[in-house]
């Protein structure tokens, strides 16, 4: 095998961001574990919360994050419990449930996010000036809805579901 094939470019951008990811990563986790969430729990309230009316049908959540739609089934039973969202009825669809944030999972959301925004900002993005914060968002963009086009599923609300 040629050696200078672990050189190529490809190898190292793929490398240098699975490092990134890593690094910033077991932050995060330490921080959510102080306010008793796990990663995943922190990305499903803050999914939830950043959608239109704070909810998402389960399957666009599933499609939003790396769960299978049973995993996401375990995880918003474990969140309703918690009481930290609650299942709503699709009005158009009997066959889907939307998981909706409660006062208590944006409560929670209020308490974690300044730390959070303290680490994202210590550690990513005051690393790059605008312009490069910029190419880089826009970059990932790309990249995420080229191998992940259900990501942004459920995040334009409809009309009938508003409703």
């Amino acid at each position: 095998m040629d050696q200078n094939v672990f050189d190529d470019p490809r190898i190292t951008a793929v490398g240098l961001l699975v490092e990134a990811h890593a690094g910033l990563s077991a932050r995060f986790a330490a921080q959510f574990e102080q306010h008793g969430l796990s990663p995943v729990e922190f990305e499903v309230l803050t999914r939830l919360a950043r959608s239109p009316n704070n909810q998402l049908r389960m399957t666009d959540l599933a499609a939003q994050t790396s769960l299978s739609t049973s995993g996401v089934t375990r995880v918003v039973d474990r969140m309703e419990r918690d009481g930290l969202i609650r299942r709503r009825a699709c009005p158009s669809d009997r066959r889907s449930s939307f998981a909706v944030v409660t006062a208590e999972g944006l409560s929670r959301l209020d308490q974690i996010l300044p730390g959070h925004l303290r680490i994202i900002e210590q550690w990513f993005t005051s690393q790059l000036d605008p312009a490069q914060l910029a190419g880089l968002l826009d970059g990932l963009r790309r990249v995420r809805d080229a191998v992940h086009p259900g990501a942004t599923a459920g995040s334009v609300e409809r009309a009938e579901d508003a409703a």
